[in-house]
């Protein structure tokens, strides 16, 4: 077997540098923003490594894994698939096998036993030349907010290989986790965070309680810190409902414009939703003094809905209860979005034009898709699904273009691209400025007495949560924060020039709201926890 000196990886197959081009430019296209974090932490080419992540979008995940990797430090990841995926007439099918994807068999998937023993050979061999496998630990894909009780494999594909080498001092293998946390994983235009973790480094002098025959508390045990590592860099919410309350909780806490990174926004709403689940944990406690602070968290987060639930009913957002405008100020932005929104619309129809057969395609294949089985089953896979038939009609879309102008087509082979992504900037812009637009004239309907009651709820509302914010360790004053933080992403206290040469950015829209989709109303809702 060869030594770890010796291992220099895989050559990366062809169909795999074609997969990760196309898809770092089409999951571009499809998310606004991918943030990738801690990519220092991936390992060189040569050093065996398994590759772990939460499993919430089908394929879009793996996508996701293979794009963030650079190429400088992984010539490619191993991927792992259910079998189901495999031995189909389709272009989702060709890309799986094309890229050397290992089949694995799940149970669900079959009436009898199933054997892996063929799969996890594959993946030893993988390892052994020193490769990169992913897996997914949860052992399936699936629309829920909260991470499933995660398989032993890992642990145990890990022990396997120790146990081949245990007589080597020098050999190591390393698990590397990630968090994968999508804003809104289907829509068009979200956002998503890629978080590497630093790698759980097994050796056999180190870890002599993993060679076989290794007692399975000791495999548990690694699984236990795999998942410790992955939920720690996600939301992990027992129900979606505490997901909406905690993001409700952090925009009140960090207000609509405040300049934070992605990674910022996703740990302040995470460290609330790890308060929130303290507190119903707590709520079998004994003491009074841990009875009396769940009692107040729960007449928090009941305040919290109520408040969420009129701001839906209203249509309007929170922003707009904690600075109210004059009815003056009101009419004279609504101006504003009006003329813009129109100039931005009229200056796309051009490009609408190329990108309308990619979104009806887009639109019947998911149509069609959803009516295949109950909403648990396919909700993970509509991005996938959208990516994959986005993909091919747009490309169908750009040779149609190029040899219909075939004269012109050293031009059009660029130019057609080109407009698409513009048109697509322009339609970010105008889809934004609509949508202020209604919410303005919303804000108008809802009146200036309803306003003062929920500026009066907000008040005390946010009086709470700056205190068990503080409680949690978080800055007293994140937007003065944030701005020495240096982060650059958004920006209501962003100097007026600075701000307005980052509005017309070509690499991306400057976003004033991560939760912000390709939407005319704001995505606040989330599926029925019955669901």
């Amino acid at each position: 077997m060869p030594s770890p000196a010796m291992a220099k990886g895989t050559p990366t197959p062809w169909p795999y540098i074609l997969i990760r081009l196309l898809f770092q430019f089409t999951l571009k296209v499809f998310y606004g923003t991918i943030v990738v974090s801690n990519a220092h932490f991936i390992p060189e080419t040569g050093k065996p490594c398994i590759v772990c992540a939460n499993h919430s979008n089908s394929l879009t995940d793996a996508l996701l894994l293979v794009t963030s990797v650079p190429s400088n430090r992984r010539n490619m990841l191993r991927l792992t698939a259910k079998s189901t995926q495999f031995g189909k007439k389709t272009f989702t099918s060709w890309l799986i096998e094309s890229a050397g994807t290992v089949p694995i068999h799940r149970r669900k998937d079959f009436d009898g036993p199933v054997d892996n023993s063929q799969a996890m050979a594959d993946l030893m061999k993988a390892l052994e030349a020193g490769d990169a496998v992913m897996m997914f630990p949860e052992g399936m894909s699936r629309f829920h907010p909260t991470i499933a009780p995660l398989k032993t494999g890992v642990a145990r594909l890990a022990s396997d290989v120790l146990s081949l080498h245990r007589h080597d001092p020098e050999f190591e293998i390393c698990i590397l986790n990630c968090s994968i946390t999508y804003m809104h994983r289907q829509h068009w235009r979200s956002d998503v965070l890629v978080t590497w973790h630093a790698p759980m480094i097994l050796r056999p002098k180190d870890n002599p309680e993993l060679l076989k025959p290794a007692e399975p508390e000791s495999i548990r045990a690694v699984t236990r810190q795999i998942y410790e590592q992955i939920s720690s860099g996600t939301y992990d919410s027992p129900s979606w409902h505490l997901v909406q309350l905690s993001k409700l909780a952090a925009r009140m806490y960090a207000p609509l414009g405040t300049k934070m990174s992605l990674g910022d926004h996703v740990r302040i709403t995470r460290t609330f939703l790890e308060a929130f689940k303290d507190a119903h944990e707590d709520n079998s406690e004994e003491n009074q003094q841990v009875h009396s602070d769940v009692v107040e968290m729960a007449r928090l987060q009941s305040d919290l809905k109520v408040y969420q639930n009129r701001l839906m009913s209203y249509g309007i957002k929170d922003d707009r209860v904690r600075r109210p405008l004059s009815r003056h100020e009101i009419l004279r932005r609504m101006a504003i979005r009006l003329f813009w929104s129109s100039f931005l619309f009229s200056i796309s129809i051009p490009g609408l034009f190329l990108w309308l057969p990619v979104i009806l395609v887009t639109v019947y294949a998911v149509h069609e898709f959803k009516k295949s089985g109950p909403i648990f089953d396919t909700f993970d896979e509509i991005a996938q699904y959208k990516l994959v038939y986005g993909l091919i009609s747009g490309i169908c879309v750009w040779l149609g273009g190029v040899i219909l102008t075939l004269p012109f087509a050293l031009i059009t082979v660029f130019l057609i691209p080109a407009t698409m992504w513009m048109t697509l900037r322009w339609m970010e812009d105008c889809v934004a400025s609509t949508r202020a637009f209604f919410t303005l004239f919303r804000l108008l309907r809802v009146g200036k007495r309803t306003l003062n009651e929920m500026r009066s709820l907000r008040d005390v509302l946010h009086r709470k949560i700056m205190e068990l914010a503080i409680s949690l360790e978080l800055p007293p004053d994140p937007e003065e924060f944030f701005l020495q933080a240096g982060s650059q992403e958004k920006g209501r206290v962003m100097g007026a020039w600075q701000s307005k040469a980052g509005y017309f950015s070509l690499r991306r829209r400057r976003k004033r709201d991560w939760n912000e989709t390709l939407r005319l109303y704001d995505k606040v809702d989330f599926p029925d926890d019955d669901s």
